[in-house]
Order: C-alpha cells, then sequence, then structure tokens
C-alpha cells in the first residue's frame, strides 16, 4: 500500500489532496486479487471570518476475489488455505467471484460559525456501481468442486448404504483437481447455446442527500443541537452476462421451472445483455432530531429526540413467467414512521474519577433486504411489516491517575420485531422447494460487560489490557413462513398457494453468530524518541458460534414428509441432541505492529508494517448451518456416518498475514 498527502493555503483558499494505491497478487493461499486505489480533494473558501464555503470530492475503487466457507471434510482433505472459486486458465489464476465497488461521492457545504452558533448546510450526490460475480450454469453439471455430490461423504451417506470404493475415488478425484475447471467450463459449452455463464450481479445506485445542523450556545450551561435531512436513493439492480465462454448466445429460462425470465423481452441474451432479473428500488426518507446538552459543577447530560420517515418501492422492468401479475411494474409503497428518544449523564467525582451512564428507546424500520420477500422476481412485501424497537443501557466508570488509566462498562440491549429474510433448497417435513424464509417477530438480547486500561511502564513503554465478556443470544421465539414458486405443476408442491406458515421456530436462548462472545487481549507498546515504535498483542477469542439454522427448529422438522406424520424417534430429547449448538474453536492469536517515520525537507514519509496472527494459528473466525435437511429424518441420517453431506459450513483463518503501508505528505 502507498499513500500521498499535499496541501496549499493562499488568498482566503485551501486545497487539500490524498490519494492511496492497494494491491496484492494473486496466490494460492486465497486465489483472490486484491485491487484499490481512492482519491481524496477538497477545496475551502474563506468567504469571511464567520463563513467558509466547502467543496470535497472522495473516490474509492476496489476489486476483490471472495472466498467461501467449506465443511469440516473440505477443510480436512485440503486445509484452511482453501478456496474453491478459482482456477487456472491458460497458467493464470482466474477466481469466478469477484465484487467491484467504485461509489465517487461530491459534497458541498456552507459553514456559518459565530460565537454563540454553528450551522453547516450541504448537499452531496453519490452513484456508482456494486457488483458480485458468479458463475452460472443452466442444464449443466454444478461447476463448484465442493459440491456434496463430488465429495466422499456423497457415497458414505448414500440411502442404499455406504460405497467405500467410490468414496475413496471421490477423494482422490478431489485431491487431484480441487480447484474450479475453467477448461471444462469452455468445453462444455457450444459454438451456439451456453450452459455456463459468468455473470454480475449489478447494483447501481444515485443517491442525491441534503441536509442542516445547527449547534447553538445558550449561556455557560446550556447547548442545543438541531438538524434536518433528505436522502433520496434511485437503485437499479440486474443481472448482466460478462462472459459466454466461446458459445454465442444464453436462454433466459429458468430451467427447475422451464419458465421465461423476461417473458416481455427476446429469449435469446448476449454479453454485456441484462437477463434473468431487472428491478428498480426508491428509497426517500427525511428524519429531523433535536438535542439539548447541559452542564454544571461536574454534571453534564443529554436528551435527544428523533423522528424519521422512510418509505420503500419496488418497480419491476422484467415480466418474470412465475409471478404474471406481481413482477412487472411499481409495488405500493412500503412506508414507516418512527420516533426515538435517548439521553445520558456523566459526573465527574473528583478529576481522576467519573462516571457515565446512557440509555436510549428506538424504532429502527427493517433494511431493504428485509422489505420485499424476493424482489428480484416479484413486488410481495413481507406481511404485517413493522418498525424494530430498540431499548439499551450502559453504565461506566472511568479513571486516571498518574500512569494507569482505564474503564469498566455494563450494557444491556434489547431487540424487538426484527424480520429477516433467507434463501436456500430446503427438504422439509412438509415438502422441498427452493424457499424464501421470512422470520417475523425477531427478539435478540445483547449484554455484557467491557474493561479496559492502560499503564506507562516509562515515558516510552505501555502496558494495555482489554477484555469483554458478553451474552449475545436470541430472546424468543420468532415466526417462520416460507415462500415460493408454483410454475412448475411437474413438481410436487408444498401447496398450491406459494407459501406456507411454519409457526415458532424454538430458538430462544440459542446464541447468535456474530463473533466471540469473550476477547481478552495484553499488549506491550515501545515508542523510541528517534521516531520508531513496535508493539505486540496476545489475543484469547472465545465463544463463538455459527449461524443456527431457523427452519430446523420448527414444529415442521418433526414431520415424514412420506407420511405427514411425526417420525416416531423425533423425541424431544433426540431432536435436542441433534439440535445442539455448538461452538466454534477458542483460540490465541499473537500480532506484531511496527513503524518508523521522518521528516525530510519539508516532507513527511512514514513506513508501517505487521504481522498478524505470527504463531499460524488455525481457527475458524464464522461459520452457519446449512439448512438443506429440513427434517429430522434427513438431518439425523445424513449425521450418522460422521461425516454429513451438509454440516455446517465454516470461514477459516488464513493464518499469517502481513501487512506493508508507506506513505509520504508534502
Amino acid at each position: 500500500m502507498a499513500t500521498y498527502t499535499s496541501s496549499i493555503s493562499e488568498k482566503g483558499f485551501s486545497y487539500s489532496v490524498s490519494g492511496s494505491r492497494r494491491w496484492a497478487k494473486e496466490g494460492y493461499v486465497a486465489g483472490t486479487l486484491y485491487d484499490a486505489y481512492s482519491a481524496f480533494g477538497a477545496i475551502e473558501y474563506q468567504i469571511n471570518p464567520s463563513n467558509s464555503l466547502l467543496f470535497t470530492g472522495m473516490l474509492a475503487y476496489n476489486r476483490r476475489g471472495r472466498s467461501s466457507a467449506v465443511t469440516e471434510e473440505v477443510f480436512t482433505l485440503v486445509g484452511n488455505q482453501y478456496n474453491p472459486y478459482w482456477g487456472i486458465q491458460n497458467g493464470e489464476i482466474r477466481n469466478s467471484r469477484e465484487r467491484t465497488i467504485a461509489e465517487p461521492i461530491l459534497m458541498f457545504n456552507h459553514i456559518l460559525e459565530t460565537s454563540k452558533l454553528k450551522l453547516n448546510t450541504g448537499v452531496s450526490y453519490q452513484s456508482g456501481i456494486n457488483s458480485r460475480s458468479r458463475l452460472g450454469y443452466y442444464n449443466a453439471p454444478n461447476p463448484d468442486p465442493t459440491y456434496y455430490r463430488y465429495l466422499p461423504s456423497y457415497y458414505f451417506n448414500s440411502t442404499i448404504g455406504a460405497n467405500f470404493l467410490s468414496a475413496n475415488t471421490a477423494k482422490e478425484g478431489f485431491l487431484l483437481n480441487p480447484q474450479l475447471n475453467w477448461n471444462q467450463v469452455y468445453k462444455a459449452n457450444d459454438a451456439i447455446k451456453a450452459a455456463y455463464v459468468l455473470y454480475d450481479d449489478v447494483v447501481k445506485d444515485s443517491q442525491i442527500a441534503a441536509s442542516s445542523i445547527a449547534n447553538i450556545t445558550i449561556g455557560t450551561q446550556f447547548k442545543i443541537d438541531l438538524g434536518i435531512g433528505y436522502k433520496s436513493l434511485a437503485s437499479t439492480n440486474y443481472a448482466e452476462i460478462s462472459d459466454l465462454f466461446g458459445s454465442e448466445y444464453h436462454e433466459d429460462i429458468d430451467v427447475f421451472s422451464n419458465t421465461l425470465n423476461d417473458s416481455n423481452g427476446v429469449l435469446q441474451k448476449y454479453e454485456d445483455d441484462i437477463f434473468n432479473y431487472h428491478y428498480d428500488i426508491d428509497v426517500e426518507q427525511l428524519e429531523t432530531f433535536a438535542q439539548i446538552n447541559y452542564e454544571h459543577n461536574g454534571w453534564e447530560g443529554f436528551l435527544a429526540g428523533q423522528w424519521e420517515a422512510l418509505n420503500y418501492s419496488r418497480n419491476g422492468r422484467f415480466k418474470n413467467q412465475r409471478y404474471e401479475t406481481t413482477s412487472l411494474g411499481r409495488s405500493n409503497d412500503v412506508s414507516f414512521s418512527n420516533f426515538s428518544i435517548k439521553g445520558g449523564f456523566s459526573y465527574k467525582i473528583n478529576g481522576r474519577n467519573w462516571i457515565e451512564s446512557n440509555a436510549m428507546l428506538q424504532q429502527k424500520p427493517p433494511v431493504l433486504q428485509n422489505v420485499f420477500i424476493n424482489p428480484r422476481e416479484n413486488n410481495l412485501v413481507v406481511p404485517d411489516l413493522n418498525s424494530e424497537k430498540i431499548t439499551s443501557i450502559d453504565g461506566s466508570y472511568f479513571f486516571r491517575f498518574s500512569k494507569l488509566t482505564g474503564r469498566v462498562t455494563g450494557f444491556h440491549t434489547r431487540f424487538q420485531g426484527a424480520t429477516d429474510v433467507n434463501f436456500f433448497f430446503v427438504d422439509a417435513g412438509v415438502g422441498s422447494d427452493f424457499v424464501q424464509e421470512v422470520l417475523t417477530g425477531v427478539d435478540k438480547l445483547h449484554m455484557g460487560t467491557e474493561l479496559g486500561v492502560e499503564y506507562q511502564i516509562s515515558s516510552a513503554v505501555q502496558l494495555t489490557a482489554v477484555a469483554a465478556i458478553g451474552k449475545y443470544v436470541f430472546a424468543n421465539h420468532p415466526n417462520i413462513t416460507i415462500n415460493f414458486d408454483t410454475a412448475n405443476a411437474e413438481d410436487e408442491l408444498i401447496n398450491l398457494e406459494g407459501s406456507k406458515d411454519l409457526g415458532k421456530a424454538n430458538i430462544k436462548d440459542y446464541k447468535l453468530g456474530q463473533g466471540p462472545q469473550k476477547a481478552v487481549a495484553i499488549g506491550i507498546n515501545y515508542r523510541d524518541p528517534k521516531y520508531w515504535w513496535v508493539g505486540v498483542t496476545a489475543n484469547y477469542l472465545a465463544n463463538n458460534y455459527a449461524n443456527i439454522s431457523t427452519i430446523t427448529r420448527t414444529n415442521s422438522f418433526y414431520i415424514d414428509p412420506e407420511t405427514g406424520i411425526n417420525f416416531p424417534d423425533a423425541t424431544n430429547e433426540n431432536v435436542s441432541q441433534l439440535l445442539a449448538q455448538q461452538s466454534l474453536d477458542n483460540f490465541y492469536l499473537l500480532n506484531l505492529v511496527g513503524g518508523k517515520s521522518w521528516l525530510k525537507n519539508g516532507k513527511y514519509i512514514s513506513v508501517f508494517a505487521s504481522i498478524n496472527n505470527a504463531f499460524d494459528t488455525t481457527f475458524r473466525s464464522g461459520g452457519y448451518e446449512q439448512s438443506r435437511n429440513g427434517n429430522f429424518g434427513q438431518l439425523r441420517q445424513d449425521a450418522l456416518s460422521g461425516s454429513p453431506s451438509f454440516a455446517p459450513k465454516y470461514w477459516y483463518g488464513y493464518g499469517r498475514t502481513y501487512f506493508l503501508n508507506f506513505a509520504i505528505s508534502f
């Protein structure tokens, strides 16, 4: 990584420009590239001592390959540095899944500042593209080398009995060719119609925002902050063909139901054509807030309120044959009006000790991804959609002595009434299909304590210690509905309505998969008077969990899809044992950092380097349970071999990593 900065001031104008460039060569470890650059520029004009204008522009481009979570079986075969998304093409590494982000932003601000008032009014415009590539296959074998049918476990778990010879053959074949086979992709495509297509899921956004924030001082004890803001987002979403691998065209048909994705358009799609889905999302948001701050005799406090109005709408550009009446055209508006309030205080016991506490009651509208059930194909909205309610309180004690400073904090946050939408194929007790799972009324609890201290051994040496112990769990049993299309009459449909209420998911007290719930870090830093420094930090991370499958915690899990009645041996004890949540690895990490700076001829030069996970520890950083086996019989049978085909998938840390940054300012 390299960075640079420069600034100039003259005749009321000041200019600032900075930029950075980051890159990483593709390699076997991740099988991915990383290429990024950013630039920042600002011009400020001082009209008079009280008024100034500021124009700011920022550009950031990021292109990087993505990696995949894998099962324990795959990890055992090829280790933690494996990524199935890439393969060798013409002697070069090519990743089938890359993410590209380029979203520049322009901002213009007017700043008025007097002894009693500061007013900042601004407008901004941001547009750009966020795209993710993937390899699609149509009436062709799944190209993913970790597809369950290509692995030994598929033959261990055969319904007609374990086939150890075929399992060993699959193992040898996988180890011989563990990466994506680009040559087979090209060979499978004939000169006319494509069986494999590389395409981008594109989100093209354009957003205009305006806001005005006033900070008013009243006497020596009161300050008032007032603000109003407006945002308008126009988001276009579509899939775009980037490579047909030698074929002439692709037929835009859903192969599972043999229906058209764009029944008003042409059947044959070519490179750079939009296919599969195409829709717009419009979002309008208006918010205003007020906050009063008070300070007197060691006491400081604030009370704030916020009101927000939010509106979502979808406009389908494709008429999807599976949803003839709900795919094309504009949806009904989905609107929310919310009010939030928060407050807090701090009290200085003396110059070395003080306390602080905050409380909040917030209404939060659902994010866009959880508003429409399946926005790529239709306008259907999650029924009875409501805002989430968040209540939170925290308290802290701070101390500062000549060599020792620190903080102790306790917190409790409750999230109520959230919505979550997920997509997957499931063999449930009520039937099998690719479904959209909608969870409503989800409650979560976050609570815990944190401790942080610093001890200055000398002017050059400092010790630090941080500890956090938390409890992050589901706090209720939310409701689950599954949605599916009914276009393929040849399949045995779950029902003709296209949705089914599965009732409550029994997930209360299951842990949330959002990182370690226990963490301890101890570090020592040395800063030399000659402008170089080094630091060492030892970390212990524990109580980390994979995200659970919620559909397996519904009553449908007990139902035998062959008979329609409960499995005889699906007792509460057997089900609890099968669905017991397992924690991920507890592990230690040692990180090293260091740097040096110079001032040469008015230019500031600095170098920063780090080594993370110096001992090359192997650990699972996160993961999720697969939802494919959605009934007791299938999940139990899959687990009996000890090498399940649909075991949880995990992300693994890549081991020891290095980072080097060089910067120059002038």
